[in-house]
């Protein structure tokens, strides 16, 4: 199993207070993955207000973390390694994210300031800021997918975990990434008031659509953006974002990898998309001209290749499982199938993939709340199959989801139980 696909163990108790870290020049001012200090603007999207703090100073950005690549080994063929990039961040389709907001005294962070001190920065917030992050989910609820969403009360519980660290910009991990992460750490932060302005609910819809597994669309490939690079840098490192290069390059100039993005068109109005002032693009050339600002809230585009990855399930989406008969497949790259099992007697079981595939395998068991997850495994970019052994219980449910990356030979992967 790879540590995507393990549950959120690890982490260090103690609630959040980690070492204090260095500070910059400025005494609040942040360096690397994280933005630093927000003026007033409607964050993320850099919705600006009308305020004149802002017409001085600009956007403020999400930065997304720097997480290293998953290794592969390096003789996979092209295909198939531009398959398991294109899926390795996706969720499997039926997940319920659970999403915890930090509510204890103690979570939050030490941090260094310039005159050698230390402040406690808190992670916690208001419920009227919660309640923003709230109805962001929803409105992703509402699109209709086969992914949903729920508030937990325990970090332990949750997938997603939420903090308010002011002056710590607005990020989150995206897609899997998250599991990697410790129980007491965040997964998704808003560095500035979410209910100073309306249209701050576009900043948490954002933050969640990275934790859906979508990048910034700025640096789609296919868009054809050619910016004025030195231009780009200049202005980001200004307030209210003061980013380094490093962080300017990885968050707004960088391409993405065309065999990591599906789809082949670029949508200025999605909620992915960053706002950008004029002189920063050259082209296309009316961005240089007027610059770039999105129509807010999730696109038609979004919607639709949101319902495109995790496409809402039905009784119909279901097969049943017996022991010792496999089932083919039949999937496309990308797709994904569903089980469901109710053992007859109380024994280990094993769950394999046959064939020379990549695939994802996740195993929940119905509970009275939902879907409770118990193991996975993700064999993609291996010369093994995913496979999963484990007690199951007489008469309880279970449900397998499993989706496929690569297969050699189309139509000759199965899975069974025994």
């Amino acid at each position: 199993m790879t540590d995507k696909l393990k549950q959120n163990a690890g982490g260090a108790r103690g609630r959040g207070r980690s070492k204090p870290r260095a500070a910059a020049p400025e005494p609040t001012t942040r360096r690397g993955r994280k933005a630093a200090p927000r003026a007033r603007t409607a964050g993320k999207t850099g919705r600006a207000t009308t305020s004149e703090t802002t017409k001085a100073l600009g956007y403020a950005y999400c930065a997304l973390p720097q997480v290293p690549e998953r290794p592969l080994p390096p003789d996979l063929n092209a295909r198939r390694l531009r398959l398991i990039r294109m899926n390795e961040q996706k969720w499997a389709n039926g997940t319920v994210l659970r999403y915890y907001f930090f509510d204890k005294a103690t979570d939050g962070e030490e941090v260094r300031l310039a005159n050698g001190t230390t402040r406690f920065v808190p992670w916690t917030t208001t419920d009227t800021e919660k309640d923003v992050v709230r109805a962001a989910f929803e409105r992703w609820t509402q699109v209709g997918l086969g992914l949903k969403f729920q508030e937990v009360a325990s970090r332990d519980e949750a997938e997603v975990r939420i903090g308010f660290m002011r002056d710590d910009g607005a990020w989150s991990y995206v897609g899997r990434d998250i599991l990697a992460q410790g129980q007491d750490e965040r997964t998704m932060n808003f560095g500035w008031d979410l209910t100073e302005h309306p249209r701050e609910i576009d900043t948490a819809i954002h933050e969640i659509g990275h934790t859906l597994g979508f990048p910034h669309e700025h640096q789609n490939p296919h868009a054809g953006i050619i910016w004025d690079e030195e231009a780009v840098y200049a202005a980001l490192a200004r307030p209210p974002n003061s980013w380094s290069r490093e962080t300017t390059f990885h968050n707004i100039i960088r391409k993405l990898v065309a065999s990591s993005v599906e789809g082949s068109t670029w949508d200025p109005d999605s909620v992915m998309e960053y706002p950008f002032q004029p002189g920063l693009i050259k082209e296309p050339i009316e961005y240089f001209r007027n610059g770039l600002t999105p129509k807010g809230g999730l696109s038609d585009q979004d919607k639709a290749w949101a319902r495109t990855m995790y496409p809402p399930l039905t009784e119909q989406d279901y097969t049943a499982l017996q022991p010792f008969q496999s089932v083919r497949l039949q999937l496309k790259p990308g797709q994904q199938r569903n089980f469901t099992f109710t053992p007859q007697e109380t024994r280990t079981y094993e769950l394999r993939t046959f064939g020379v595939s990549d695939t994802v395998m996740v195993l929940f068991e119905k509970s009275g709340t939902g879907l409770r997850f118990l193991a996975g495994d993700d064999d993609s970019g291996l010369g093994t199959n995913a496979a999963l052994k484990l007690k199951l219980f007489r008469g309880r449910e279970y449900v397998v989801r499993l989706r496929l990356y690569y297969e050699e030979r189309a139509g000759e992967s199965a899975i069974m139980l025994w």
